[in-house]
């Protein structure tokens, strides 16, 4: 039996310890996910088509159609996955060892058993090569302990970045998980059109990326891939003048050369005394360089997430 102490800790997860199910756990995401797109209305930038923590796993959240709305969520806890529509009607498998092309299909029987039509891209996007969903028997690994700390990963990333979020009083994304990158992110914007974005992306249609990339932005996210355990991401585009190399928080954050964005190793978190702080230090620091090298207004933009809590108290 789970105790809570199990979820209090940062877990330990290498990048290399869990390569084949993360690869496996991206494809199933995918095929989740474009059902979500198929059926959900067009919201800038995506926003429509990503996915969500839950106390579980991830989730789709609502999804309308034909006057009710449905769900999919993973459970991560208890390997399951959940299929939900309002009218009653609801569906669930295990999640263990199969292919991608055996998870499609059982997908495709349970979205049948809730009468909601899946009519969806079946070419995985963002990755090369890209193995159509109901022939790639490739992908088939599952360690549910992997899965679990993954998720327990993502949990804890999102307290930190969900508080730099209510730091922002302009447009900014939720703290959504992209499962054509298989990173989780949370997004500032300002009024401000955007080059138009080269675009590039493995099986991805560049006006995709347009799409994404309209306003200058700054974005920051955790990313489950590169080596050692993953990493805490910033970036912003257009790239402002000055912005690569410059001396950041905490100390163990970087400029990467290879990513051109900064970076700070989930590990160097995990380990530190406060892991939440050290990731506040890092979305804040990277925020600042990058809006004040590009001319934003953050007299009017930022602002006191406890702002309220004066009247709260009377």
């Amino acid at each position: 039996m789970t105790t809570p102490n199990t979820f209090s800790a940062w877990p330990e997860l290498r990048v290399d310890d869990w390569t084949d199910t993360r690869n496996t756990l991206h494809m199933w995401t995918q095929i989740i996910g474009k059902i979500r797109m198929q059926h959900a209305p067009l919201i800038n930038h995506w926003w429509q088509v990503t996915l969500y923590v839950t106390p579980v796993g991830l989730t789709t959240s609502s999804i309308p159609f034909q006057g009710d709305v449905f769900d999919i969520e993973f459970d991560f806890v208890n390997h399951e996955i959940r299929f939900r529509r309002s009218n009653g009607l609801h569906a669930d498998f295990a999640l263990e060892e199969m292919t991608v092309a055996d998870f499609y299909a059982k997908v495709q029987d349970a979205m049948a058993k809730i009468e909601v039509p899946m009519d969806i891209s079946v070419t995985p996007n963002e990755v090369d090569p890209a193995i159509p969903f109901p022939e790639d028997t490739v992908h088939k690994t599952y360690d549910k302990d992997a899965v679990r700390r993954f998720w327990l990963q993502l949990s804890k990333a999102h307290i930190a970045m969900d508080a730099f979020r209510a730091g922002f009083l302009g447009k900014v994304s939720p703290v959504h998980f992209f499962w054509g990158s298989f990173d989780m992110a949370c997004t500032r914007f300002v009024d401000k059109p955007a080059p138009r974005h080269p675009g590039g992306a493995p099986n991805c249609a560049d006006w995709v990326m347009v799409e994404g990339y309209s306003h200058h932005l700054t974005s920051a996210g955790f990313w489950p891939g590169g080596e050692g355990e993953g990493l805490f991401y910033s970036y912003a585009y257009p790239t402002p003048d000055g912005y690569a190399r410059q001396k950041i928080e905490p100390a163990e954050a970087y400029y990467s050369e290879e990513l051109y964005e900064y970076v700070l190793p989930y590990e160097a978190v995990r380990k530190s005394d406060n892991p939440e702080e050290m990731v506040r230090q890092f979305l804040e620091s990277t925020y600042a360089l990058a809006a004040d090298l590009d001319g934003w207004d953050r007299e009017n933009l930022d602002t006191d997430p406890d702002r309220l809590a004066a009247y709260m108290n009377q």
